[in-house]
């Protein structure tokens, strides 16, 4: 049996979502609290083994709280949101900054179209993050790694594109590694982030605050540019085309997801073959692992998340496991692994 706290300020919602939750055999709400503050002193009295979080509290809200508790009581937290304003939205991903692992938006009530499919990845996703019973912070290693650099090195291609895919724990790896990456990064960085519908934008506001690289909600037919990062829109399929351009589109979804990861990685194998630097992060499910395995078959440079650093290693194991990847590494080894380009794009220039 899961047990859940609901912090949650609005009674109707507050109810809701417990009367949502309890309608799963395997979970139990232990609990309530009407504000952050709450939520802290529930934790000692109920223990339990996963808090589903509002960010838009009186006294005290979700992002304080959730950094309260991650430094007192680790617990692993998913926030559930109803905010649309980009401030509140951006908020709520500084609540990934102090440890939260999860991001929904709040399920539609009944009789909407999307209600039961928004009920069924809530409750989905609490019992993903009642398994997480470590929430890590990854130690900052030095940037040497001789093996993975020498075989960036010794391909004498020039990289045309980096592509990146990421599900359940993905928003602080991604801002883990894109952090590091130096400016004048030598080619585009093009992410695939899976996402409740309504948060990309403020996932991407939130990552270009720590970035020293411009970061985009991608656009249909917009150029991709070195030094750029460009992340997936809500709802679309996301290629590039011959001339170095983004298309999206409304496809039917793969992996039951739009977007996903294996358009945007099977769209690169098409166009850049062997020039692309491509990784498969943390998260559930299987999205982009066969694509990954095609991109190394071209003669790409191929990488997936390790095992001990990822909330969920679904993608990335399921790549190990068709031998998708050819190194494995944790998020600190990724970026140095990726600003190596740099000097290395200069090595071939030179030459």
């Amino acid at each position: 049996m899961i047990k859940v706290l609901v912090a949650e300020d609005s009674p109707v919602v507050r109810e809701f979502l417990v009367n949502i939750l309890g309608m799963d055999p395997d979970i139990r709400v232990v609990g309530t609290a009407n504000d952050g503050e709450q939520a802290i002193a529930a934790i000692k009295l109920f223990r339990p083994d996963v808090i589903t979080m509002d960010i838009c509290m009186p006294k005290m809200d979700g992002m304080e709280a959730t950094r309260r508790i991650m430094e007192n009581d680790p617990t692993p937290i998913v926030i559930v949101s109803g905010c649309s304003d980009l401030y509140e939205t951006a908020t709520t991903f500084r609540a990934m900054d102090a440890g939260a692992l999860a991001v929904l938006r709040r399920p539609a009530g009944v009789g909407h179209p999307d209600h039961e499919a928004m009920v069924k990845e809530l409750l989905q996703t609490v019992k993903l993050m009642a398994e997480v019973k470590v929430v890590r912070r990854w130690p900052r290693r030095g940037p040497d790694l001789p093996p993975a650099t020498k075989l960036l090195a010794d391909k004498p291609a020039k990289f045309k594109a980096v592509a990146l895919g990421a599900s359940t724990g993905g928003p602080l790896v991604l801002q883990t590694i894109l952090t590091m990456l130096p400016r004048g990064f030598p080619a585009p960085v093009l992410i695939v982030q899976h996402m409740a519908a309504g948060f990309i934008q403020g996932f991407v506001e939130w990552l270009a605050q720590s970035s020293s690289l411009p970061v985009h909600v991608a656009g249909q037919g917009e150029p991709i540019c070195s030094g750029h990062i460009y992340v997936a829109p809500d709802g679309f399929q996301m290629r590039v085309e011959h001339g170095g351009k983004i298309a999206l589109g409304k496809d039917e979804p793969e992996n039951g997801l739009r977007p996903s990861i294996s358009c945007l990685f099977r769209s690169l194998a098409d166009v850049y073959g062997s020039e692309v630097v491509a990784g498969l992060l943390t998260g559930m499910g299987c999205d982009g692992a066969e694509e990954l395995k095609l991109l190394r078959n071209k003669g790409a440079i191929t990488f997936a998340q390790d095992k001990d650093s990822s909330v969920v290693h679904g993608m990335p194991g399921e790549a190990i496991r068709l031998g998708g990847a050819q190194l494995i590494l944790p998020p600190e080894d990724i970026a140095p692994l990726l600003a190596s380009l740099v000097n290395i794009q200069r090595q071939v220039r030179q030459a």
